[in-house]
């Protein structure tokens, strides 16, 4: 027969005031109960949730003897105690304990928690080391005065052994205990408390306080750039695609502005408004390909293809091998023609001896991405030959790749940076039929934000766009008419300044020898000039009304090195009076800024301050002897330099009536801060010297400017010394080991036998400091 619910109810209101009214005895009955491994704090807070959980709820079974039974309400409330303070038996129990039984208890914050001395924790004491149903029994027959049988089936009920009862019948405890914990006026729940460490609980909430923010901190940035995904699944947000979302600045805002740099370019071309042209140009960007680094070819065994680059175009299929003649570790680089890439094909170079300046191709199915690589002649086996491809035009369809890398063909002894230190940057690849090109440490990643738009128009038959995304510049072109490659180059522009953000590249022609420049708004007037002629002056270029100007030389990447076109701006009065500077093209999106730093002493001698314009007639001299060693430069290469100046850092008489030589120090700047260096010896009659390079380096720069260096030299009386001269600092140079000799100043002049044996150069600073000989290695450090 069922229990009504009207009954259920009743039982439950009498079960809630059974528990208030028992509430100290059935709290006695857990604290008791529960493992006296948990502490007294934890024991405490344990029983008193074991008793306020111990409601019956509504339609909950009777207990012991039925609701009107002998046990009641009361039984029914002992039972669910137990229950919650007895370690379940079986496989719940064991997989209850190996997950942690008994439960944490309740958190309190700030408080400890304990019985107060005598009555309940003396018993605690005595019943240590007996089992939770042994204490459990103890305290329903000998404290709470329940016959043995009731407490037997309430021990039953609550899942306790049969044997329970007979073992804490066995147990001996006073009598007087047991009195003290009969008497009235002592109740169990009654506690005494104390704070924890304050100083702990201070430190542990400046802690929590820290780690919370900076877990805010993880999970913001987490929430703006998002997790680290494969480029072709990486999500865009919404409405960055969208051309009409593009951030345009308007005409004027750089002249009225402190920040003079690509930010503050205005929209320009005759396409701004063409939604479809910058549909195409964000969506290429959105489905471009990351770059990858081609792997270098293997060296094949045969004769070695040495030989220098002929002037002019390479001929479609011909490979212009070039040698720096610097050793076993030769560098060759590679002239494209042009080349023809179809799907599923790849071009590998032909194991064997081919002749110089000739590639032997084949075709090899690979998979659905074709690779277009070009082939060197053959290498000895065991050098560290190494090729590179210069692009040329290429016919490229969707679902081809094409593996090159942008440069020049080098000439001349000693390429600055050659020898393999750095592998060939990702700079070119395509994705959906665009050929992608980004400079080293650049990525190709979609904005995360509308970008700036810069320009957007035609240009000598190419469809030019150019957006800003925070540190980096994007060219996209496509042809105007008819199918073509499409295009699209990073270039990183991080502060970028006047001069840095003064231009960028636009359009080059078919064979590479000119080009058009969008030039800032702040440039009011442009011009050429040769740098390999000092003395001659700048030519004017047409600029038209957006900025473009028309065709002008740039430089050849191939041939003898006969001329040197460079551009030369001028900043509107607007931003600076009688500012010019020089541009020089090296084949990238942003042209390199050129500067010039001359003599501490002498005529034309300045105070330190940083770098000037190489506009002055010094500068001139100084960048018509340097100006053909540019392409060397390992940075020039791979697109990552912003600057080049010249530091004219020291000059000496030369012995036996060999003039006066000036030492120069041309230091190469990247964008991510280091750059290489290459100091020269420039006597006053014959070709300069080179005396030391140093690749990834801060010497002759900013945080670099003491400068020691030295080098052999041949007089005219056939006689060698060794040289030295250090920056405006040195005060003394000392040499040991091979040569050992001393002077004052900055110069040293020392006679040195003919065998290059190791001399060690130690300079003396105003300071006091010392600074070691600059080699390429770990001298130059102050």
């Amino acid at each position: 027969m069922s229990t009504s619910p009207r009954f259920r109810s009743t039982a439950v209101e009498q079960a809630e005031a059974v528990l208030v009214e028992q509430y100290p005895r059935l709290v006695r009955l857990a604290y008791l109960t529960l493992p006296d491994s948990l502490g007294r704090h934890g024991r405490v807070l344990l029983a008193h949730r074991a008793v306020q959980r111990a409601l019956p709820r509504r339609g909950g079974a009777a207990g012991p003897g039925g609701p009107d039974g002998s046990g009641g309400a009361l039984a029914e409330v002992r039972v669910r105690v137990l229950r919650g303070c007895l370690a379940p038996a079986g496989r719940t129990g064991a997989a209850l304990a190996r997950a942690g039984w008994p439960p944490v208890p309740p958190f309190v914050w700030g408080l400890r928690l304990w019985p107060p001395a005598g009555g309940i924790e003396e018993v605690a004491r005595v019943l240590a080391g007996e089992p939770a149903p042994v204490r459990a029994a103890f305290v329903l027959h000998r404290v709470d005065g329940l016959p043995e049988e009731t407490a037997a089936r309430l021990l039953g009920a609550a899942g306790a052994p049969a044997d329970a009862m007979a073992r804490a019948l066995a147990l001996g405890v006073g009598e007087t205990l047991l009195r003290e914990l009969r008497r009235p006026e002592f109740d169990a729940s009654v506690v005494s408390t104390r704070p924890t460490d304050l100083l702990r609980r201070r430190r542990r909430v400046r802690a929590g306080w820290a780690a919370a923010a900076a877990l805010a901190v993880v999970a913001g940035a987490l929430a703006v750039v998002g997790p680290a995904r494969p480029h072709a699944s990486r999500p865009v947000a919404v409405g960055v695609l969208d051309p009409a979302r593009l951030e345009r600045v308007p005409a004027q805002a750089w002249a009225d502005t402190a920040r003079v740099d690509f930010t503050a370019w205005p929209a320009r071309g005759g396409r701004t408004t063409d939604r479809a042209l910058l549909g195409r140009a964000l969506g290429a960007w959105s489905s471009a390909s990351p770059p990858r680094a081609p792997a270098p070819p293997q060296p094949t065994p045969g004769p070695p293809a040495v030989g220098r680059a002929t002037p002019g175009p390479a001929a479609p299929g011909r490979a212009a091998l070039v040698s720096d003649a610097s050793g076993p570790h030769a560098v060759g680089w590679t002239a494209l023609g042009s080349a023809a890439l179809v799907p599923h094909a790849v071009d590998r170079a032909t194991p064997g001896p081919a002749a110089p300046g000739r590639a032997a191709l084949v075709s090899d199915a690979l998979g659905p991405h074709a690779v277009g690589r070009a082939a060197l002649g053959s290498a000895p086996s065991g050098s560290a030959a190494v090729g590179r491809a210069a692009l040329g035009s290429a016919a490229l369809v969707p679902a081809a790749v094409g593996l090159a890398t942008p440069g020049r063909a080098g000439s001349g002894a000693g390429s600055l940076g050659s020898g393999g230190r750095r592998g060939a940057a990702p700079v070119a690849a395509v994705g959906g039929g665009v050929v992608v090109r980004a400079a080293p440490g650049v990525d190709t990643d979609p904005p995360r934000r509308a970008p700036q738009l810069l320009y957007a128009g035609d240009s000598d038959g190419r469809a030019v766009v150019l957006l800003l995304d925070g540190d980096r510049v994007v060219r996209y072109a496509e042809a105007v008419t008819g199918r073509g490659a499409r295009e699209l180059d990073f270039a990183r522009t991080d502060e970028a300044g006047v001069t840095t953000a003064a231009a960028l590249t636009l359009v080059r022609s078919p064979d590479g020898g000119r080009a058009r420049y969008l030039l800032a708004p702040w440039i009011a007037a442009a011009g050429t000039r040769d740098l390999l002629r000092a003395g001659e002056d700048a030519k004017p270029v047409a600029l038209a009304a957006d900025g473009v100007t028309a065709p002008v030389e740039v430089p050849r990447s191939a041939g003898a090195c006969a001329a040197w076109p460079a551009l030369e701006v001028t900043s509107s009065a607007r931003i600076v009076e009688k500012h010019s500077f020089v541009l020089a093209d090296l084949g990238t999106l942003t042209p390199v800024h050129l500067t010039y730093t001359p003599l501490p002493d002498g005529p034309g001698a300045a105070a330190a301050r940083q770098p000037r314009e190489a506009t002055g007639a010094a500068a001139r001299a100084a960048w018509a002897a340097t100006a053909c060693r540019l392409p060397e430069m390992r940075g020039m290469r791979d697109g990552g330099v912003r600057a080049v100046n010249i530091w004219e850092f020291a000059s000496s008489e030369l012995p036996d009536g060999g003039g006066r030589a000036v030492w120069s120090c041309t230091r190469t700047s990247s964008w991510a801060g280091p750059g290489d260096v290459l100091v020269r010896l420039s006597p006053a009659a014959g070709p300069p010297q080179d005396v030391a390079r140093a690749p990834d380096t801060a010497a002759c720069g900013r945080f670099g400017q003491h400068l020691l260096a030295g080098t052999r030299w041949r007089s005219p009386a056939g006689r060698w010394y060794l040289l030295a001269a250090g920056s405006r600092e040195v005060t003394g140079i000392t040499a040991s080991g091979a040569v050992r000799a001393e002077a004052r100043g900055r110069t040293l002049a020392a006679p040195a036998g003919p065998e290059a044996d190791a001399v060690e150069l130690t300079g003396r600073l105003a300071s006091g400091g010392r600074v070691t000989a600059l080699d390429g290695g770990g001298g130059g450090r102050d």
